[in-house]
């Protein structure tokens, strides 16, 4: 019963506000002293990937899954990746396709489930051997995706993965999104739609014959996932895509331990998002849930120092591996 009643996150001040450490963290914090190295590797579709390093030299490996579009650069990853950089980690921020500042040579980009990109990843990191121990971290989005990739082998769980973390996870995608359109949200979905209709724009570009660009671009993810991300991916339609790319679903199939830390005051999660009821009976599926801390926020006023989500993070993954 991995339920995990009680949460070390204070939030302090302002940081009450979910809207403000939603906010503020992601417009603000800077992570400085990480450097890393970019690697371009070939997908087997013909597409590619842009991996970004910080190595210490280690035989352990944490992976970081960015959420929506994001990339690599986002102070929460940087953080991440610090942070475990200084527990003697190997870290690797994982961009998605178009996300990385270029855009991908296939009509496909990403989607909340679009875990065929992770897995070749995590093969081609691991196929030399080096990395004895990995951890994945992904957050919103990327938190989706690290469930569903962990259900996904769960029949047979490489030797080397050995845990996950999952923040601010919309794991009903449907029931989610009746919470990112409520009017209070609506800076964080037009921020979302601003950059999503730019890139259909260039896949139009790119594929005049597959996407018509449609006589008023999208202004709700109804209508940009009925219009884009469905069709693009093999999905019937939005609604279709919302229910097959959920990851509270298939969470009881879980046999690898993951934490998922989702905040009471995370305005873009529907209740549906906390799945208490699947952890009580889940060996594997820990689930926290701090009174604070906003969508990917947890946030202090000193970035200089890991925030609590990165130091949650890596306490979890530390008591997994003993």
């Amino acid at each position: 019963m991995p339920i995990l009643l009680t949460s070390d996150y204070q939030a302090k001040g302002p940081f009450r506000s979910a809207f403000f450490n939603t906010v503020y963290p992601a417009l603000t914090r800077s992570v400085k002293e990480l450097n890393y190295t970019r690697e371009r590797i070939s997908t087997a579709d013909g597409d590619f990937l842009d991996l970004d390093w910080s190595k210490v030299g280690s035989n352990k490996l944490v992976l970081t899954l960015h959420g929506l579009e994001g990339q690599s650069d986002r102070a929460y990853i940087r953080g991440m990746i610090k942070h475990f950089n200084g527990e003697g980690w190997d870290g690797l921020a994982m961009n998605y396709r178009g996300c990385s500042g270029e855009t991908n040579l296939r009509l496909q980009t990403y989607h909340m489930a679009a875990t065929g990109d992770v897995h070749e990843v995590l093969t081609y990191v691991t196929k030399d051997g080096k990395y004895e121990e990995v951890v994945i971290i992904g957050f919103s989005l990327g938190g989706n995706l690290t469930l569903r990739l962990l259900a996904e082998v769960a029949n047979d769980p490489p030797t080397w993965l050995k845990a996950a973390v999952a923040f601010s996870v919309p794991c009903d995608i449907s029931t989610a999104n009746i919470e990112i359109h409520r009017w209070f949200n609506y800076l964080y979905l037009r921020r979302f739609l601003n950059t999503l209709n730019e890139k259909a724009k260039l896949k139009a570009k790119q594929f005049p014959d597959k996407v018509q660009l449609p006589t008023k671009m999208p202004r709700t993810f109804y209508e940009f996932d009925d219009w884009f991300t469905g069709p693009i991916h093999g999905f019937k339609n939005g609604a279709d895509y919302y229910a097959k790319a959920n990851s509270l679903q298939i969470l009881d199939a879980i046999k690898i331990p993951v934490l998922l830390v989702n905040a009471s005051d995370d305005t873009f999660l529907s209740q549906a998002c906390y799945p208490v009821e699947i952890a009580k009976e889940s060996q594997y599926l820990f689930f926290e849930r701090p009174k604070h801390g906003g969508h990917v926020g947890f946030g202090q006023f000193d970035s200089g120092t890991p925030y609590w989500s990165e130091r949650r993070a890596y306490q979890f993954v530390k008591e997994i591996l003993g």
